[in-house]
């Protein structure tokens, strides 16, 4: 079928987008290679990107009003008080990062140049907006809406471009068993030139970027006069080559510096087919010591809390590392899987289970994404959905600590479980439903978290913490499931809705649609939610996960009622960074 609007004009435009990757590596080929021919060949002469080609480019009428959903944001921390030579630290792992996202769009979208090229084919008054929702989305793929495409009529691929598009039911068995070693956190799924799969390794298929974000990291260790940042450099740089985080990500928690960089390979949820699949991303960061200072006491309360989890004893995990530093820092840049969609405001890592069993993980919590999360969109979206009466309770400290207690949370509860006598992690066994659940855990468990602390008389909160953290919470699921229930965080937040409805912890006035919590009911409420998704991770019961999933994760008639009025407040933010593009 011929596209619309294919003129002499657009042809050429086409040609022109396609002749400025001529050199790239090409995420959707069997094996990392170079491009030597331009685009519109790769897909008129029925390469492994001729789909590209089929069908019209249909733009979804409601563009303007998605587009109206990510409002431009300014993220520019002050970075007077750094001196010259941490500025040129900083410029160097800006240049680094820029690669994370050149290799995060080739795992993200097979084809995506070909792709992005047929966007001047459509009007002239239609590209720019296409142009921007393709670059929020990193493909024609809409991820507040299941993937569905707002551009063209492409189906999205569940596995990214991890594996081979044209999977047989045989070989997605094959990809599941673990003994084919196809599970790999750092591998690509390809084809050999007999049709087999094979995995191959990051540090093969991405090489030539690699290797150029290696170098990178290396001039800055050179240049750095901390230490721990010039040790962690100059391991990372080593793991590009290697495939081995360990030693990296080891220094990484040791990691003590006003300049910080988080890199590399690590979350698993652009992986809709397994979860097997890390992307890469990059924070560069800049951290306030002080504030990170007051936050440290929490971390030694985590062997604590995990003995107090509402699970049986010998569920628990008590070997887990409890080191858990906690840094509160400004974002100066970001890149890759944390630039695609809906924004990061914190983090936990490493995912490796070994690291957190020496050493736990480090909690980043990224100051200036939150506050312009909490003052451009969770504080109207309470003053549309909040009951009167308990929009008072809603502070900005509240908020700060939900998120805070959600990343501490994910170093608590089953990690290493051992299923029909072996050893394995919830990752593995949980699959695809894995990001969902573990989202939702850490969201309940950090509310649990605060108020088993206050109960115990820790003195870390005032008897108003009740009040404060529910009615911020209840904002917060709002503000979240808008992200889309094809989204990991998204329908975790959907899941503790229904639940939390469910055990009548929230109600809604039919005449107002206002929204009203419980605090005593949610209390308990939440403190079962956390037991209950304990012991499906604690089993590795994968098909007692996609059953909870099935049975709460769904986008019921009060939700989405809900959501209707918020369509004048913006979704997230999408980050400008004028400094350094």
């Amino acid at each position: 079928m011929k596209p619309f609007g294919s003129t002499l004009k657009t042809q050429l435009l086409v040609l022109l987008a396609s002749l400025a990757v001529v050199v790239a590596l090409s995420g959707c080929n069997d094996e990392k290679e170079e491009i030597v021919s331009d685009n519109q060949t790769a897909v008129s002469s029925g390469g492994p990107c001729a789909w590209v080609g089929e069908g019209d480019l249909p733009v979804v009428p409601d563009l303007d009003d998605r587009l109206a959903g990510y409002v431009l944001t300014e993220l520019s921390p002050d970075l007077d008080h750094l001196d010259g030579t941490q500025t040129q630290v900083l410029e160097k792992l800006v240049a680094a990062s820029k690669l994370m996202n050149e290799i995060f769009h080739i795992q993200a979208t097979p084809c995506r140049d070909e792709l992005a090229a047929r966007i001047a084919e459509l009007p002239a008054d239609r590209q720019d907006g296409v142009r921007r929702y393709f670059r929020i989305n990193v493909g024609p793929w809409d991820r507040r809406f299941h993937h569905e495409p707002f551009f063209g009529t492409w189906d999205h691929p569940k596995g990214a471009n991890y594996y081979p598009g044209d999977l047989t039911a045989e070989e997605n068995a094959f990809i599941a068993d673990s003994a084919n070693g196809m599970d790999g956190l750092f591998t690509m799924v390809r084809r050999d030139e007999g049709g087999k799969l094979k995995a191959v390794p990051y540090s093969e298929f991405f090489a030539p970027r690699l290797e150029q974000a290696a170098a990178l990291l290396k001039e800055a260790a050179a240049l750095t006069e901390n230490a721990s940042l010039k040790a962690f450099l100059e391991a990372r740089a080593a793991a590009f080559g290697t495939d081995d985080y360990y030693e990296s990500d080891m220094l990484w928690m040791d990691l003590d510096s006003t300049v910080e960089i988080t890199i590399g390979p690590y979350e698993t949820y652009e992986d809709g087919l397994f979860g097997y699949k890390a992307a890469f991303e990059s924070f560069v960061t800049v951290t306030d010591p002080a504030e990170s200072a007051r936050l440290g006491k929490f971390k030694d309360e985590l062997p604590w809390l995990e003995s107090q989890l509402p699970i049986p004893d010998d569920l628990k995990n008590m070997n887990r590392g409890s080191e858990s530093p906690i840094r509160v820092v400004d974002e100066v840049y970001s890149a890759g899987d944390t630039r695609a969609g809906v924004q990061t405001i914190a983090f936990n890592l490493p995912n490796d289970e070994r690291v957190r069993e020496a050493k736990g993980s480090k909690k980043v919590l990224l100051r200036n994404v939150m506050k312009a999360k909490f003052d451009q969109i969770l504080v109207p979206i309470a003053e549309k959905l909040v009951a009167e009466d308990q929009l008072g309770d809603l502070t900005a400290e509240s908020f700060f600590l939900h998120t805070l207690w959600h990343e501490m949370s994910h170093g608590l509860g089953p990690g290493k479980i051992t299923v029909d006598g072996r050893e394995t992690e919830v990752r593995l066994e949980l699959k695809e439903t894995y990001s969902t659940l573990e989202e939702a855990k850490a969201d309940a468990m950090g509310e649990w978290d605060i108020f088993v602390l206050t109960r115990a008389g820790r003195g870390y909160f005032s008897d108003s913490i009740f009040r404060e953290q529910s009615a911020t919470y209840l904002a917060g699921l709002f503000r979240s499931v808008r992200f889309g229930i094809g989204e990991a965080h998204g329908q975790a937040n959907a899941i503790q809705y229904n639940y939390l409805m469910d055990k009548k912890a929230i109600s809604v006035d039919e005449n107002t649609g206002r929204f009203s919590i419980d605090i005593v009911v949610f209390e308990k409420a939440i403190t079962d939610l956390v037991a209950e998704i304990c012991l499906i991770q604690a089993a590795g019961d994968y098909e007692a996960s996609v059953k909870f999933i099935e049975q709460y994760g769904g986008m019921v008639p009060s939700l989405a009622t809900a959501l209707e009025k918020l369509s004048e407040i913006p979704v997230d933010v999408e980050p400008v960074f004028s400094r350094y593009e």
